[in-house]
């Protein structure tokens, strides 16, 4: 018999995608619904996933509805349709005061609001829909209110009594703080007191605490990202609490839809290849050399780049060591981002210096990512902190050598390569400094230049598996610990 899965979060690929949280949603909540669990996914109908064109049609029974959130009052509707690439349903919650905006995200007064409203619009769809979770999972702080309202608000509806309540951190350090104002929109009544009290008398509302607090089960998206959030350095503050919560709190690494990333069917490349014959790598990276206008010798080393510019993803770093290194390496560099403008102007002056040899291009474009994951001889993720990351595993199914900082999912995913023996399947380095990297660089610059090390290296790379079927058997398993077989 299956779970029943009530699946809640503010983003779901491609449909609407500002980081991994919605790669995760997408791939667990598809391989869960593969495996027989029945899911319901409730997500926002964001503006831009109504001028998406994707088929959808209105739940009649679930049109025209209200919740009042404080002195607020909101309708709104239910529309549904298949999930990208899947038969799964989607439920859409069709609340144009709120969602019909241009972004996922906004500054806006009522951003509290918009993802409480999502949180109990889609428990009380689940009453209308007759629909007894097993397992609430809600993502990130946009829904880490749903622990605390099954256990106060909907605690009188024995459609939810056997329902636990699971919470998976995607990112600490987002943890929606709102004015203790906004308290009052939940609607506790005289369960208030369940708030934090102190946070409200210093006049603030923690919405990712009080998941923390209130879930049955927090999950984070890797074991050493569990670990390290129950420390000061990596905590966000909220380390103490999450340190109480014990067995409680369990790391699953993240897995990767290989539909989507292997190199062998990757509709996006140029040329396919596998680990038993790379010369459609080689196609691809001088497709894009060319699509780039880079000019690569036979042995120069391209370097990778996928993220988003913010100071977690070791950017800062880049900016001593990268220039130093081009000057002393035969290398390149392509990259690929947004977001803090010192780090943009950083990579438009380092395509001015180098030209040829570094290639830059701002915002985001899918296609080009899979390109460059294909065509690069190594991809460089230096994170001062990495829940889970994504790009190194693709990076490892795609041949190119990850080089990381030991931190967070990158530690589990990707081991030092050794010259001694032979295993590893990266280049990793500890100390979050510009001469570690530096080094971690010069090493693989090194090891590119040894035919035999660096063929072994791209093998054991490639060997690795970290796909959904595996990493989803995890969650199923905490389920089953949670509310027993289904």
């Amino acid at each position: 018999m299956p779970h029943r899965i009530l699946f809640i979060t503010a983003e779901y690929a491609p449909l609407a995608k500002t980081g991994g949280l919605a790669d995760v949603s997408a791939a667990l909540s598809r391989d869960l619904h593969r495996r027989g669990d029945d899911v319901r996914v409730f997500l926002p109908w964001y503006a831009s996933i109504a001028a998406s064109g994707l088929e959808t049609w209105p739940v009649d029974f679930l049109q025209d509805l209200e919740i009042t959130l404080g002195v607020h009052a909101y309708r709104y509707s239910v529309r549904t349709g298949s999930a990208p690439g899947s038969d799964l349903n989607l439920y859409f919650i069709d609340c144009p005061a709120l969602y019909g905006r241009p972004g996922i995200y906004t500054e806006d007064e009522d951003e509290s609001r918009r993802f409480l409203l999502l949180t109990r619009a889609a428990l009380e769809c689940s009453q209308r829909m007759g629909f007894a979770p097993h397992i609430v999972h809600c993502n990130d702080w946009h829904t880490a209110f749903a622990p605390l309202l099954l256990k106060t608000l909907y605690a009188w509806d024995g459609l939810f009594a056997a329902t636990r309540s699971v919470l998976t951190i995607h990112n600490v350090a987002y943890q929606g703080v709102f004015g203790a104002a906004h308290a009052a929109e939940l609607g506790l009544g005289d369960a208030s007191w369940l708030l934090h009290q102190q946070d409200l008398a210093e006049g603030r509302v923690n919405t990712l605490l009080h998941g923390i607090l209130y879930a049955d089960l927090v999950t984070t998206v890797s074991p050493t990202y569990a670990a390290e959030i129950c420390t000061p350095e990596y905590g966000a503050g909220l380390d103490p609490f999450l340190r109480s919560r014990g067995g409680r709190l369990v790391g699953i690494l993240n897995g990767v839809d290989y539909d989507e990333w292997d190199p062998s069917r990757d509709r996006l490349l140029p040329a396919r290849y596998d680990a038993h014959d790379l010369s459609g790598k080689l196609e691809c990276r001088r497709e894009l050399a060319e699509r780039t206008g880079l000019a690569l010798g036979t042995g120069t080393m391209l370097l990778g780049l996928v993220s988003r510019f913010v100071d977690q993803k070791g950017i800062d770093l880049m900016i001593p060591a990268l220039p130093a290194f081009l000057r002393r390496q035969d290398a390149a560099v392509v990259a690929l981002g947004s977001g803090e403008a010192r780090f943009e102007e950083f990579f438009a002056a380092l395509e001015r210096e180098f030209p040829g040899r570094v290639a830059y291009h701002k915002g985001y474009d899918e296609p080009l990512a899979h390109w460059i994951e294909a065509g690069s001889d190594a991809f460089m993720m230096p994170s001062r902190y990495e829940p889970c990351g994504l790009n190194q595993m693709y990076s490892l199914r795609y041949g190119t050598a990850p080089i990381v900082r030991r931190t967070g999912g990158l530690a589990d995913s990707v081991a030092h390569y050794d010259r001694a023996d032979g295993t590893g399947t990266g280049i990793v380095f500890d100390h979050y400094d510009a001469a570690s990297f530096g080094w971690a660089l010069d090493y693989a610059a090194g090891l590119h230049r040894e035919a035999a090390h660096w063929r072994r290296l791209l093998g054991n790379a490639m060997a690795k598996n970290y796909s959904w079927e595996r990493q989803g058997a995890l969650y199923v398993e905490e389920y089953t610990r949670l509310v027993g077989p289904a």
